[in-house]
């Protein structure tokens, strides 16, 4: 085993490998970027190292810095985690000539993985079934029609060097084809550099499953099945294992296909194999109707599910593989014990197309009963520069009831304030009668995406608890608490949620009794076995950062504790003048002065959170000024354009 490894990632990740090395004595080093001085996995490494500035491209994805800081430490080994480099076989070719154990498969497993067309050739050669597709190397359009027309429609257009759903188009008909071509190659060009495209049939009812796979070099095994079939613009939002409705025959038939994946490239390490599954053939119980779609060479986000459900650590196997040790366990040893499910909790809005968001964590509670995997403190701040995500949140069961309902309860009970989160959102898929019989595939959220974002009201209960926190009147006193000279009859509360003010006034009846009133607000709160209750039910205990108050009833409600006195009266920037809804960079400008535009016309895109974001404008008028430029950096809030009329 290692005496000490350098772990080149961040976040979560970069605290699960180092939870695992805590355990097995393994020293660890972690690497940092100006925006990650003061993060969690510096915090946790016993060894840590500044690698540059913090947009990846000078930090994270900085190779020659990450083996020179793996020099510099005495480090024996580096784990890539999964993103960054994780994926890259000219790094892993880096790290072996610099001496250095590269804690994942080979150069040459990577690069065969690497582009799709490749990859299928391979698992077609290794008897693994493929999805009926044209994978050439003539890239004509002329071409790429004919065969899109053999295969049949409707058919997918995926970029080559594609991932994270970028350079992907459906295609229903003939007629539609040239336009989601032309689009495809753009942003495949744009985001890999490479505009090559392969076509492949399309699946009507697809659900995403996908098969842990671990090798040493010579054999593999396989740790079951992940359904990852929610997702959102083909990234994965909830997973769970074992995958719903599977039997074992198909288990057993994906199992085996996937272990002659991992063998057919010499596989050695954690990988995924991904399979296309086609629904209908899920639930009459066949063995066939699964497609290989690609190999993720590194372990996923969601590999805790298998955990859960196995028994075992993936990450003390990484270590054990790459040390020279055999695999741990035969494939017989393994068994699946209950289920598991997976939510990423994210810092972004769902109501407004999931844009992502920053923020200070004024306040971070996770529920016992959960695992939780996260990379950040309360306190902590979401950062503009890396993906937004805030925890994982896992639930193990002996059952998949069991497990949604502990899910669902956890993320109820769940405290986040600060920045805006997905969590709403995931409460509200935990209860989707489609999910919850069973019925998963991946257009299950675009199908019922308005319900699923629909932003419920605070009602009188959320209001009294969080108007208690603002004023410190939570907990119970004696029979003089609330008591004021000089003022009228109970005290005023304002509280505003979003665009909208509650104004409020609570009474102190006693010491364990207090009335809440207001616009369509009357309430009585009483403190009983060591809660408040209302009307009989236990409510949750609001919690209050500063001025914020999060209320962790449903799907959580947070409001800022306003003084009345101070009440703001500008009203913010008007529908003049396009902001930045976020920190980013201005990465292209539609407009220039003199334009005339209509509502919802794009006028520029913002770079953030890994994504681009297209700001549109939200009245006719004409480009009075552009007050920024391509390549510029701005802040939340920051003015972009002004419009006035024609």
């Amino acid at each position: 085993m290692f005496e000490r490894i350098l772990i080149a990632n961040r976040g979560e990740i970069a605290c699960r490998v180092i939870d695992t090395c805590r355990r097995l004595g393994v020293e660890t080093v972690a690497v940092f970027s100006d925006a990650d001085a003061g993060a969690r996995h510096v915090a946790m490494a016993d060894h840590s190292v500044h690698i540059g500035g913090a947009a990846p491209s000078d930090s994270y994805l900085r190779g020659d810095r990450i083996i020179a800081a793996a020099r510099a430490t005495g480090s024996q080994a580096i784990h890539p985690g999964y993103g960054f480099l994780s994926e890259n076989p000219d790094f892993v070719d880096a790290v072996e000539a610099a001496g250095l154990v590269f804690i994942g498969p080979s150069a040459d497993a990577i690069r065969r993985m690497g582009l799709k067309d490749a990859a299928k050739a391979v698992m077609e050669a290794a008897g693994v079934p493929v999805v009926p597709g044209y994978h050439g190397d003539d890239q004509s359009e002329d071409r790429l029609a004919d065969e899109a027309a053999r295969i049949g429609w409707p058919v997918m257009i995926k970029a080559v060097a594609g991932g994270g759903g970028k350079g992907m188009r459906m295609v229903e008909a003939a007629a539609d084809f040239a336009d989601a071509l032309a689009a495809a190659r753009a942003e495949a060009r744009g985001a890999f550099g490479n505009d090559a495209v392969l076509i492949e049939k399309f699946v009507t009812r697809p659900r995403h499953v996908e098969i842990q796979v671990f090798g040493d070099g010579r054999t593999a095994v396989h740790l079951f099945e992940r359904d990852c079939s929610l997702q959102r613009r083909h990234q994965k939002v909830i997973e769970e294992a074992p995958a719903p409705g599977m039997t074992e025959a198909l288990r057993r038939a994906m199992g085996e296909a996937a272990v002659r994946a991992a063998e057919a490239i010499g596989y050695a390490g954690a990988g995924t194999v991904e399979f296309i599954v086609d629904g209908n053939v899920v639930a009459s119980g066949a063995q066939e109707g699964f497609f290989f779609m690609e190999m993720n060479t590194r372990l996923q986000v969601e590999h805790p599910v298998t955990e859960a459900v196995t028994g075992m650590d993936l990450v003390e196997w990484q270590l054990l593989v790459a040390a020279g040790e055999p695999l741990p366990a035969r494939q017989e040893d393994l068994a699946l014990t209950g289920h598991a499910v997976e939510a990423r909790l994210y810092a972004e809005d769902a109501t407004a197309g999931f844009l992502p968001a920053t923020g200070t964590l004024r306040a971070l509670r996770f529920p016992p009963g959960l695992r939780i995997e996260t990379g950040v403190r309360e306190g902590d701040v979401v950062s503009p520069h890396y993906d937004p995500m805030i925890a994982k949140v896992i639930a193990h069961g002996e059952t998949r009831d069991a497990a949604l309902r502990r899910l669902s309860r956890g993320l109820e009970r769940m405290v986040v304030a600060g920045t805006v989160t997905n969590k709403a959102f995931l409460q509200a898929l935990l209860v989707d009668p489609g999910f919850v019989a069973g019925r998963v595939d991946t257009g299950l959220i675009a199908r019922n995406l308005a319900a699923l974002v629909r932003k419920p009201a605070p009602g009188p209960e959320i209001l009294a608890m969080a108007a208690l926190a603002a004023l410190g009147l939570d907990a119970p006193g004696d029979a003089l608490q609330g008591f004021a000279l000089w003022t009228g009859r109970g005290q005023p509360c304002l509280l505003r949620e979003g665009e909208r003010d509650f104004d409020l006034r609570v009474t102190c009846l006693g010491g364990t009794t207090r009335k809440v009133e207001g616009a369509d607000v009357d309430v009585t709160a009483e403190w009983a076995s060591g809660s408040w209750r209302i009307a009989g039910r236990r409510m949750a205990q609001a919690v209050r950062t500063g001025s914020i108050i999060a209320v962790p009833e449903g799907p959580g409600f947070v409001f800022e504790g306003i003084d009345p006195l101070e009440r703001a009266g500008s009203a913010g920037p008007g529908a003049d003048i396009v902001t930045a809804p976020m920190p980013g960079l201005v990465k292209v400008l539609h407009a220039t002065v003199g334009d005339v535009v209509r509502e919802g016309d794009a006028l520029a895109v913002l770079e953030a959170m890994k994504m681009e974001h297209v700001l549109k404008a939200g009245r006719d008028g004409k480009v009075a000024e552009t007050m920024v430029e391509e390549g510029q950096q701005v802040s939340a809030g920051d003015g972009l354009i002004r419009l006035a009329d024609e």
